[in-house]
This record gives C-alpha cells, structure tokens and sequence, in this order.
C-alpha cells in the first residue's frame, strides 16, 4: 500500500434527502463513500429525518447513520433550509462523541462558513461538494463536478486561498457499476430501440408522468420503454398504474442497476443534476428537463456543448412539446451518435471515476 494509503481515516458525512431535495446529494456522497471505504476508512453519515429520506438504503449499504431531528420545516422553494445554530450544536456532539474525525465532508446548500467554522477545532480537515457557488465556505478541498462557463473563476472569493479545488465532470462522482459498464460499453449507431425515463428519487412535480404521457402521443410500441422511480416519489402507485396502460412500458421502483440500464437504453428523457454525467459518461443520449435552480447553469451548458438536448424549465414543457422533441431526437440517428461522442469528450473521455481521484487526494492532504 502506498504512503498516502498507509493509514485508515475517519470520514464523517452531512447530507440530506428528501421528496423535495431529491436523493442526489446523498448518493453522490455515497459514490465518494464506497471509493473510501474500499481503501480502509470508516464511514459515517449524518442526516435529517427529512419526508422522503433514504437513510434506510445508506444503512443497507453498510454504513451508520445519525439521524437528526428537524429543527425547521423547509419550504417546498427552500427544501435544504437548516436552522444553523441547532445543526451545529447537534453535529458538534456527534463529532465529540466519535472523536478524530480526519475528515467532515459537506454536501448540503444550507451549510456555509458560518456553520463550518465553529466545527473545524472538531475535525482533521473539511471538504465541501457544491455546485452553486452562492456563500463563503471554510474548507480544505471544494468539488464542483458540474459544467459552467466561468468555472475556473467562480468559487474566487468563497473558498481560502489555500483551498484545493477540483472542477468540471472529469472530477463527477460515479459508482463503480458506472465505471464497469463504461469499459465493456457496446457501439451507440444511434438508432433507438430502448428509451429509459428516470427524474431522480424525488420528482416532486412529476415530470415522470408528463414524459409518459408525451410518449403516448408518440404511439411507439415498436420501442421498449423502461421507466425508473425512486422509493421517495409521492407518485409510484399513479406511475405504475400509467405504465401498465401503456405498451412495451415497464415500471421499476429503487433499481440498482442503473448503469445496465442506462447502458442498454438508446436514449433517456430526464432531469439535469448528478444523472447527467452519468449519461454523458456511458455515451447516452438525452432530453433534459431543468426541475431545480440548481441544475440551470449545468443543464443549459450540457446543452451548448451538444452532449443533452436542453428543452429548458418544466414548466415550460408541455406533453405535445415533449412528443415533438422526442420524434425529432428518433428520426435523427447522425445527432444521436454526434451526441454520444460529445458526451464522452466531456467527461474528458475517461474511463475511470472522479471518485478514485478525490479520495487519493484526501489521503494525501490529511498526512501533510
């Protein structure tokens, strides 16, 4: 084992899920977890018992849980709002009580200085995953896997000088499953004989059952369809039902399968967020919705560099307009390929995962 690897850490999570956030923080922490635990360290989460939450399946992978009580309903326009006073105090115990923590790290759009400072006497060093650049953080190293124009430049001002940034989707936090599939990946010619339908654990607003609904319109029942929802969507029973109506259409609630299925879909319709490089990573088309604010700078630029089809914010899509582009993308295999290889070069045509990267890195900056 290599010097950087010769000790084990101890890894302390803060994330949340819920219907309204989504399960995306938490699973990309988990995706940095499991690289983790596969070099020696231990691994712990802290999460709010949110509606909706998956702390059940982060157990059922293997790893603890301190669930924290909710101190502040959060709105449906503002799902990560903490009562920052309450959070620290109750994060400032569990990190006494597990004692030397070498590394707290952030996934949470609540959490800022203000919340970090007070806790680093508590930890070895502090990582933060953000996406959204829009408050001061007190951190070690800064991951930002997502695309914008004005990347390098715009976390100047909110991170120390001495912080460690990595930036862009060839740092993208992907499961192993990911990384398998992405090196035994079969030739996309661009035909379409597999659409897959997922918009994440949550899907609050049900963009689910609008791209179904587009799909009827569409009147495929050449093409088989498979639709993917998470354990915490509000919508499975109406969902399941949708799809029993429809043709060549099959229901799957909470797979772990994804990157199969993803690799034997032609094209996906979808939300932006963390799916995105998964589907840029396996060269698989899309159509991209825009569901949260945090997606919007990611999507639209995703979009300008041909790698998704961005037909812009939810509520501006109806089910007739979703036909439209879905015909558009199947009668058109030369943008499918074209697309396919954009997205591969995006995630700077790697076939491993930021995941190995960071995690050597951690290990590098806690013995220094």
């Amino acid at each position: 084992m290599s010097g950087a690897t010769s000790k084990s850490m101890k890894v302390l999570f803060r994330a949340d899920s819920s219907v309204d956030l989504g399960a995306g923080h938490v699973m990309r922490c988990l995706t940095l977890a499991a690289a983790l635990r596969d070099k020696g360290c231990a691994v712990s989460f802290i999460c709010r018992d949110l509606p909706g939450n998956i702390s059940a399946n982060v157990e059922a992978a293997g790893y603890q849980v301190f669930r924290v009580p909710v101190e502040v309903n959060p709105a449906p326009d503002r799902p990560f709002a903490l009562d920052v006073p309450a959070d620290v105090a109750r994060t400032a115990e569990i990190l006494r009580q597990e004692q030397g923590v070498d590394w707290l790290v952030i996934d949470h759009y609540g959490v800022d200085d203000s919340w970090e400072v007070p806790l680093r006497p508590l930890v070895g060093k502090i990582m933060v995953i953000d996406d959204v650049a829009n408050r001061r953080h007190d951190c070690d190293l800064l991951l930002d896997q997502n695309l914008y124009e004005n990347m390098e430049s715009r976390y100047d001002g909110l991170v120390p000088e001495n912080c460690m940034k990595f930036l862009g989707p060839r740092y993208a936090l992907l499961r192993d499953e990911f990384v398998q599939a992405r090196r035994s990946l079969r030739e996309r010619d661009g035909s379409v004989k597999r659409v897959l339908i997922t918009f994440g654990g949550g899907d609050a607003s049900n963009e689910t059952a609008k791209a179904l609904e587009a799909w009827r319109m569409v009147g495929r029942n050449d093409i088989a369809v498979e639709v993917v929802v998470g354990g915490a969507s509000p919508h499975r029973e109406q969902l399941q039902q949708l799809c029993a109506e429809l043709a060549n259409v099959s229901f799957h609630c909470n797979v772990n399968n994804m990157a199969q299925m993803m690799s034997e879909a032609d094209l996906a319709i979808g939300a932006g967020g963390s799916t995105t490089w998964e589907r840029c990573f396996l060269g698989l088309p899309s159509i991209t919705l825009i569901v949260a604010d945090n997606q919007a700078a990611t999507t639209k630029a995703v979009g300008v560099q041909g790698a998704t089809l961005n037909v812009g914010w939810y509520e501006d899509v109806d089910e007739a307009g979703l036909a439209a582009t879905i015909n558009r993308m199947l009668d058109d295999p030369a943008a499918m390929r074209e697309m396919t290889a954009r997205g591969f070069a995006l995630m700077g045509g790697a076939t491993t995962s930021g995941a190995a990267l960071i995690t050597d890195r951690l290990f590098e900056i806690s013995i220094t």
